[in-house]
Formats: structure tokens, sequence, C-alpha cells
């Protein structure tokens, strides 16, 4: 039997914590989002080009000068960066249609098809304990909902709430397959080739859609600073997110990703609390902490832990099975 001290090793601890930081950066992301939208700024698509921008100058210039061959196909990369740019357009283009609170909580659509995704492709394995720290995380996010209904939080709704409800639903699910390839890369190639080739084609396929689809809104806005600021902000959270993406894949895998952003709908009801001064139903707080408590559930019961005997073989087999990916990858 694993003792208390076993559960909670240095990895789980930096993987929570990790998680906790990454999500306050897609609080962000959301606040600058909905300012711009509340600016009239409608460019999802110019919002997120800074951010591929700095990620192919970035890690473009390391990959560089290490002079080292590519470890896997560059048109892998390449649908990659279309499938991340299209979800990170309908997330963005959801908040000119419905408010903040569905946009953060439909997210969650996520995280059912990151566990299907990664079972199936990445064959891995989800113990009893894993799916029970997965469904109370989900359970704290349903009581949000319910404060939500019960403070009668969907008079701000937006203009369209069922279009963008939509699209956040399919933007969710693209973020599920960016999320799931992402850590396949991560393990079987590398972290700084793969985010030098999501900056680089994510960059090229905005740039193409921005000249078709953003051309007239871009001319109509007034770059002053209420919306050059909220641009920026935008632009360096997500450099930020992304950066940290890899790391977290690489520890904990693409499910402990997306559960640990759940609890950006928690850092942004805090945020309403202490900067807007805004008052809010319990049970924000009380979901707050069935979050916390799904996550770290999830992230103790890890597999290497709950089988310690295994530990070598069950690395072993991984490896292998990496290996012969990146080789038919590679060939």
């Amino acid at each position: 039997m694993v003792g208390f001290k076993g559960l909670f090793t240095k990895k789980t601890l930096f993987g929570l914590f990790l998680g906790q930081i990454l999500s306050l950066f897609i609080t962000s992301t959301g606040f600058t989002s909905s300012e711009l939208a509340r600016r009239g700024i409608n460019a999802p698509t110019s919002q997120s080009l800074a951010n591929y921008v700095l990620l192919a100058i970035v890690y473009g210039g390391v990959l560089i000068s290490r002079r080292n061959g590519m470890k896997a196909k560059w048109y892998y990369y390449l649908l990659l960066g279309l499938v991340d740019v299209e979800a990170n357009y309908l997330v963005v283009k959801a908040y000119q249609y419905t408010s903040l609170t569905s946009v953060m909580l439909l997210d969650c659509w996520s995280i059912p098809c990151v566990i299907i995704l990664s079972w199936f492709f990445l064959k891995t394995k989800y113990r009893f304990k894993k799916i029970i720290g997965v469904v109370i995380c989900v359970a704290g996010i349903v009581l949000v909902i319910f404060s939500d209904v019960h403070a009668s939080d969907r008079s701000q709704s937006g203009s369209n709430p069922v279009k963008g409800d939509l699209l956040v639903i399919a933007g969710a699910t693209l973020y599920a397959v960016c999320n799931v390839s992402e850590e396949f890369f991560t393990k079987t190639a590398d972290q700084v080739e793969l985010l030098a080739m999501l900056g680089l084609f994510g960059a090229i396929a905005s740039g193409i859609q921005i000249s078709v689809l953003e051309r007239e809104e871009l001319k109509s806005i007034h770059w002053s600073s209420g919306a050059v600021l909220p641009y920026a902000g935008f632009a360096a959270a997500m450099f930020l997110f992304y950066s940290g993406v890899p790391v977290l894949l690489k520890i904990s895998g693409s499910t402990m990703l997306n559960l640990s952003l759940l609890t950006s709908d928690m850092w942004s009801v805090l945020i309403r609390i202490f900067v807007y001064r805004e008052k809010v139903d319990w049970m924000y707080f009380v979901a707050f902490a069935a979050v916390a408590v799904g996550l770290v559930v999830y992230s103790v019961f890890d597999k290497e832990v709950d089988e310690p005997g295994g530990d070598e073989l069950g690395k072993s087999m991984r490896f292998d099975e990496e290996a012969d990916v990146a080789g038919r990858l590679s060939s």
C-alpha cells in the first residue's frame, strides 16, 4: 500500500502547480478576449497571430541554433497548426455571441474528448480511481452552472448564445485533438521542435485566414490604448501558456492538462470578487473545492504510483511504443 507521502511526489506537486499557472494564463486570455469583444473588436484570428509569431521566432531560433534534423515530418506539424488555428478562432469568435461564463463552462467538453482520443490513439489506461477524479472535477463545474442559473447570470448571455455555445463545443473538440497530438509529439519528438513548427505553420495559416476573413475588420479598428493593451495581454498570456503546455503534457498527460484548466472558471470568479468587487454565489466556492479535490485524486493515483512493482517495466514498454511510432513518423 502506498503511503501518503508516496502519493504526493515532487512530480505530482509540480504537475498540480504548473497546471494552475497555465489555468491562470487561460483566465487572462478569457478576460482580454471579453474586453476586446466589449469594445466591438471582432478579429479572433488576428488575436492569435501574435502568439504564433512569438513561438516561431523564439523557439524557431533555438531550433535553428541546434542544427539538428527534424524528428517528425513537417506536414504533421502543418496539420496540427491548422487545427490549432481553427480551435482558437472558434473559441475566441464565441465571445462575440455568448458570455465569458458559458465559454469557460462549455470548454469542459474537451475532457471526455481527450480521454477518448488518448485511450484510442495513445493507449492511455485510465484506472477507476482516476475516473473518479475526473467525475469530481466535472461535478464541480456542474455546481458553477447551477450557480449561474440561480444568480440569473444568463441575462448577460450575449447576442446569440446558441451560436456561441456551438462554436465553443466545436473549438473544444479541436482543442482535444490538439492536446492529444501535442502529447504524442512531446513524448516522441521534441518540445522545442513542436513549439517552433506550431508557431511557424500557425502564423502562416493565421495570415492567410486574416487576409480572407478579417481585412475589413482590421481596417475599421481604432487602435487606441484600450484596444492595444488587451490585444498585447492576450498575446503574452497565450505565448506563456503554449510554452508551458508541453512540459505538463510530458509530466502528466493531456487529460491532466484539461482538468487543470477547469479551475480557470474559479480564478475568473476570484478576479470578479477582488478586482471588480462583484458578489458571487456561495456555490462557486464549493465548486472550486470540488475541482481541487478532483485534481488531487486524479494526479496522485498515477499509474506509476498505483503499480510500484511494475514501474520500470511500464516505462520500458511505453518507451518502446513511442520509439516505434516515432520511427513510423520519420519513415
